[in-house]
């Protein structure tokens, strides 16, 4: 396990000028009842103004939850006492007041992700952590548990999975409908998201009624982000899909722009939030570059805690840098570290996340291929990401899109995704700190390095190579390494070996497939 879980959102039913007690970096929902709702409950303007002692304010907009109920919801930055005022264009949500008395962060509680002002190629949390991104796609799983009104049993087995695997962050949608490649004639109905009757509208995705959106399939999506919080994974929430027969508004539209900033509204306090524009933004005809721009902009003029902004597709982010936070890019080459290092370079400044490298782990269903299924295969392509200084995302073809199977322990072994290479992976990851560590600087002949600048070395070893020649400092020459095997399919270190550095030292790899060398220098 690698996270603390914490509690859900807290809910507190505003009463006027009364003060409530939380903690720093807790979702908190301030409940207001209105007697008469509006014809149209969710065109009401409706916001509250939150200042702490330090001065620090939010300006946070509500939104409506069904049966006379509208929220706010809010997610304090820091300990101290904080006031609020709403503002409204209904009467009886208008100049409302009150406070809260904010304790220290829990055990486990971070804050919002954020760029690392003083190394932007990283992240990092609020509290100062490093967050080191390896993410996880999952298109449909707002699906798993959309039908049960009471309780999230699916979503939780395959989330508590992903935690348990060392995934921090889950690339899922909004809502996605179905999609557009033919499907497996050996997949059964069970394991098909596919077409769901839930629909964020009024009506259904076939017979849509734009002008309304569907409060209780928010209310069920809620959920999802919140256990995903819980758990200390990020939702990387696309608002948009463009390649998956969604039956959306008109965009621009009024019932566009409605449900946009509904969803910016409801979901932007929760910490662990980072929000796409679109997947496959302008791949597919639907909209043009000005209309990601305008999303861009509103969604920075809406959301007061300033979550990180990408989108996906990397052509956009590759023109448009400075309208994101990080970049997101799908590139398929079959030599991928050094395609990764050519990003780094046309793109200065901004963290880098491979969102599909074009490899698809196989499943007990062919769902869509990409040009690599192979796990083994898929991991490489992680780790070649990773030491490029860059960072991955792992794709399997029984979650990743309509097809979703949450209790994937329970299949055979032959059929089970080998998601417990990605534990190995986190616990690489975090032991030696490799968020830190030094990329793109050759330091032997054949694979890749990274290090800290003094004698830290990590070294992917390629499967091809049965040797690696060692490039260290002339200045090491004669003091003594240590080298230590790690095997990324197990997880296990070997014993660790001394020697004396000469001109041209070398090493043999042990074993089948990649591995990487651990190599660390004492002084004399």
């Amino acid at each position: 396990m690698f996270v603390t879980p914490s509690s859900a959102a807290e809910t507190i039913d505003h009463q006027n000028d009364r003060t409530f007690s939380a903690a720093q970096w807790d979702v908190l929902d301030l409940r207001f009842l209105v007697e008469t709702p509006s014809d149209r409950p969710t065109d009401v303007e409706f916001a509250a103004t939150f200042t702490a002692e330090s001065g620090e304010r939010f300006d946070v907009p509500g939104f409506y939850n069904g049966n006379h109920e509208y929220r706010i919801r809010f997610t304090p930055s820091a300990p101290g006492r904080w006031t609020y005022r709403t503002r409204s264009s209904q009467s009886d949500l208008d100049g409302k007041t009150g406070s809260l008395n904010i304790n220290p962060a829990r055990d486990g509680r971070k804050g919002g992700i954020e760029i690392d002002d003083q190394s932007p190629r990283k992240f990092r949390y609020e509290n100062g952590d490093h967050y080191y991104p390896i993410a996880f796609e999952c298109d449909w799983l707002f699906a798993l548990d959309a039908y049960n009104p009471d309780d999230i049993p699916k979503t939780r087995t395959l989330v508590d999975a992903l935690a348990d695997n060392g995934f921090n962050q889950v690339v899922m949608n909004v809502f996605a409908y179905d999609v557009n490649w033919k499907k497996d004639p050996r997949l059964t109905a069970i394991d098909d998201y596919g077409s769901p009757n839930a629909f964020p509208f009024a009506g259904t995705n076939d017979s849509p009624d734009h002008s309304q959106l569907n409060i209780e399939y928010f209310q069920r999506l809620d959920r999802v982000i919140e256990y995903l919080d819980q758990k200390g994974i990020a939702a990387h929430l696309m608002v948009y899909v463009w390649n998956k027969r969604v039956n959306w508004p008109e965009a621009e539209s009024p019932e566009d722009n409605r449900y946009f900033d509904y969803v910016v509204s409801r979901y932007q306090a929760y910490p662990n939030l980072v929000w796409d524009v679109s997947k496959e933004a302008l791949g597919y005809g639907h909209t043009d570059v000005t209309y990601i721009h305008k999303r861009i902009e509103r969604l920075r003029r809406s959301d007061a805690f300033k979550r990180l902004i990408t989108v996906h597709d990397y052509g956009y982010c590759r023109r448009f840098p400075e309208k994101i936070d990080f970049v997101s890019v799908q590139l398929w080459s079959s030599e991928l570290y050094s395609v990764m290092r050519n990003v780094l370079k046309d793109i200065p400044g901004k963290p880098i996340l491979n969102i599909e490298h074009g490899g698809y782990e196989r499943g007990p269903y062919v769902v869509f291929t990409g040009n690599y299924t192979s796990p083994e295969v898929c991991l490489e392509r992680a780790y070649q990401c990773v030491f490029a200084g860059t960072f991955p995302t792992h794709y399997w073809q029984g979650a990743a899109w309509n097809v979703v199977i949450p209790d994937f322990q329970s299949l055979p072994d032959e059929s089970r995704p080998r998601l417990n290479y990605y534990r190995h992976l986190r616990t690489l990851v975090d032991r030696y700190d490799l968020g830190n560590l030094i990329a793109g600087d050759k330091k032997s002949n054949a694979g890749f390095c990274l290090h800290n600048g003094k004698g830290l070395h990590v070294y992917y070893v390629p499967r091809e190579c049965d040797f690696i020649g060692l490039r260290l400092p002339q200045q090491a020459r004669g003091q003594t390494m240590t080298t230590t095997w790690f095997n990324p399919f197990d997880g296990t270190f070997g014993q660790p070996s001394k020697q004396e550095i000469v001109q041209w030292p070398a090493v043999a790899k042990p074993g089948e497939g990649f591995r990487i060398l651990i190599l660390e220098i004492q002084p004399n």
